[in-house]
């Protein structure tokens, strides 16, 4: 069959005659007429009747309609994922795994340079466990891992550590608990409602260690592996949050609460997990540059 006449015949029977159609694709009655009867002849049907000085299809041509919908129908479902996979092609595909123990504004700040490299960048983002993600890394399914702690040498993978900087911390509250505080800090904090990362982050170690060693014992109301649900609880007033001192005005704006204190015996650091020592990837090339340049608050300090 000839798809240049099934389509005359197509844009015919769509507007309702052969001069709207013939004006549609630029061409005269006649040769649009001529090119509808060389459709009727392959099929061995009548697809149109004159009806008075209209044509109206008949049962013929209404079932050739249907299937004439569907075939340019598909071809235009063809040209635009032809199109949208040829623009996929042209973008640079990076592929990076979160540890979720990450705040997700700090993973903004450190993966931001890799969107201006000066090409199209796909960013393919996924969020897991520190030890799943870089699994995944072994097997080349990731170009980055991104976590608040390095890679141990304990672990069978061929992987480097590449740090990107760090950040002391700040303790948050509402306004009325900050009121009902006792003491300058960090002593407010003692007998003080407190809720705290869990065991498996990577300050929770930092921040017993620190409690002790200052002699604070405070009430511990909750312990958090997300660390927005413990800030939206802190929202609430229902106790002391730490975070990263970065963070510190947006903090302070999203959750509607006040600094009562920052400290840089802890610090919270950030690595880039990488399979290559010497970074060839684009993307994470700009994230080490960015951050050798310009590191969140100073030298990160060295892991045991």
């Amino acid at each position: 069959m000839n798809f240049k006449h099934l389509y005359y015949f197509w844009v015919t029977a769509r507007a309702g005659g052969i001069v709207r159609a013939g004006e549609q694709l630029h061409t005269t009655p006649q040769t649009l007429s001529g090119q509808i009867k060389l459709l009727e002849a392959r099929l061995g049907r009548q697809l149109f009747r004159k009806r008075g000085r209209q044509l109206e299809l008949t049962d013929e041509g209404r079932l050739a309609l249907g299937y004439a919908d569907q075939i340019f129908a598909l071809g235009a479902e063809m040209e635009t994922a032809l199109r949208h996979a040829s623009d996929e092609r042209r973008a640079l595909d990076f592929r990076v795994g979160v540890a979720d123990s990450v705040a997700k504004s700090v993973v903004y700040r450190l993966l931001e340079p890799a969107l201006s490299i000066g090409e199209p960048v796909r960013l393919i983002c996924s969020e897991g466990k520190f030890p799943d993600l870089l699994a995944q890394l072994a097997l080349h399914r990731l170009d980055l891992v991104m976590a608040d702690e390095p890679m141990s040498g304990r672990l069978s993978i061929k992987a480097f550590n590449h740090p990107l900087g760090s950040t002391p911390m700040s303790f948050y509250c509402t306004p009325a608990l900050k009121a009902s505080l006792k003491g300058d800090f960090p002593q407010c904090l003692d007998e003080a409602p407190m809720l705290i990362q869990s065991a498996s982050s990577s300050v929770r170690k930092q921040l017993d260690s620190w409690l002790t060693q200052h002699g604070i014992h405070p009430r511990i109301i909750g312990e958090f592996d997300d660390g927005a649900l413990m800030k939206a609880f802190g929202r609430e007033g229902r106790g002391i949050f730490m975070s990263a001192s970065m963070l510190d005005a947006e903090t302070v704006e999203q959750y509607g609460v006040d600094v009562i204190g920052r400290t840089d015996e802890m610090v919270e650091d950030f690595f880039a997990v990488t399979v290559e020592r010497r970074i060839k990837h684009p993307c994470v090339a700009a994230i080490t540059e960015s951050a050798r340049g310009q590191l969140l608050y100073g030298p990160v300090r060295k892991s045991g």
